[in-house]
């Protein structure tokens, strides 16, 4: 049944789905077009901004509209890039972009209507109106323009604008690790308590991998006699376009996050040693659940690992200060930072300083007490 006689309706598998004219054919007959959206609000949303489309279908080069121009790109772009990274741009454009500027012809999109379209976003951006954006989201919206506009261009299709010239500034965001009391604390109950489970969580805290790379991760990924570790894959929940299943989301493994992120890491010998003392039924089983056919996909890791670190008195923490933690440690000890890059699987030294190295109170310590003069000064 629909809702209000908007054409929209609730599906039996609790999504909502919009229906709208797409043309009529030859005959006279009308063609239709569906949506689909987790809310009603996102899904009439999504429906305004096909509403707001021109009628006139012949219209060309900087006369487009920008609807125009995100779905051709979207549709050119989706064979190229990850379902994942597919997911992530159709969700940008439907939910933000196209609602707010779709209607817009590429011949009046300029810097300035951008401008004003991110400090809005920064301002109001949800849904209904529930507050703004982050300055991430706002970035990765922004993002997904540039690409857009660049293909824009390749096209033929021009538009006055320049997005370098729009600076979204990041909020102050401080980011915690384990304290090195802690980092021992939850060490111990691992290794004490040691299954599957956690000895997954001891790998990513002494090597800094993924929560989807140790998900995805096989004992056949595992080489004991140069004890190394081969990352090759990543696991991850995505939204589900599939019109034949009921899932909202599935589970896929693909390739990890990018080319960098395909690496080895040397194990230190302590994990080589818990491995071994594991009974290992098949190489081919995914290590957290050593079975080859049940895997255990990151949203169950993160709950069983907040469950680890709240039988050891350490609250507020996530999966990914693991990884934030195993960085701090390396830079304390004295890693160099090209290796460092490396093994965590950034393209740059710079990703590396900037997002995941954090000075600790007692390194800053050691530090100043560099400047201490000598006792025969006083």
């Amino acid at each position: 049944m629909s809702r209000r006689g908007e054409n929209i309706y609730r599906r039996k598998d609790g999504r909502w789905e919009g229906r709208y004219i797409k043309c009529k054919d030859l005959s006279g007959k009308t063609k239709y077009g569906y949506l689909y959206a987790k809310s009603y609000y996102e899904i009439k949303e999504k429906l305004k901004a096909i509403k707001l489309q021109p009628q006139d279908a012949a219209v060309t080069g900087s006369a487009k509209t920008l609807f125009h121009v995100c779905t051709s790109w979207l549709d050119e772009t989706k064979a190229q890039i990850k379902h994942s990274t597919y997911v992530k741009y159709y969700n940008i454009i439907f939910n933000h972009i196209l609602p707010s500027i779709g209607n817009y012809r590429m011949n009046v999109v300029d810097t300035a209507l951008l401008k004003q379209f991110a400090d809005e976003k920064l301002k109001n951006g949800k849904l209904r109106g529930k507050g703004g954006l982050s300055p991430k989201t706002v970035k990765d919206i922004l993002s997904v323009l540039r690409l857009v506009i660049a293909y824009a261009d390749n096209m033929g299709i021009t538009c006055n604008c320049r997005l370098d010239k729009i600076n979204i500034k990041s909020a102050d965001k401080s980011t915690d690790v384990l304290s090195k009391s802690q980092q021992e604390t939850l060490t111990d109950y691992l290794i004490n308590n040691i299954d599957n489970t956690n000895l997954g969580i001891l790998i990513c805290l002494y090597t800094g991998i993924r929560i989807g790379e140790i998900c995805a991760l096989k004992f056949e990924d595992i080489s004991m006699a140069d004890k190394i570790i081969h990352i090759r894959k990543t696991m991850q929940r995505v939204q589900n376009f599939s019109e034949n299943k009921a899932e909202k989301t599935n589970v896929i493994i693909t390739s990890p996050k990018s080319k960098n992120s395909v690496r080895d890491i040397p194990l230190p010998d302590f994990i080589i040693q818990i491995i071994k003392g594991q009974v290992l039924y098949n190489p081919s089983a995914f290590l957290l659940s050593g079975d080859s056919l049940r895997f255990i996909e990151p949203r169950t890791l993160e709950n069983r690992f907040k469950s680890c670190t709240s039988m050891c008195g350490i609250e507020n923490v996530n999966f990914h200060m693991l990884r934030h933690t195993f960085a701090t440690r390396c830079i304390e000890l004295g890693f160099d930072i090209k290796s460092l890059s490396e093994i965590l699987g950034h393209s740059s030294v710079n990703i590396t300083l900037n997002r995941y190295v954090h000075s600790s109170m007692e390194q800053k310590r050691r530090n100043m007490n560099k400047l201490s003069l000598s006792p025969s000064v006083f």
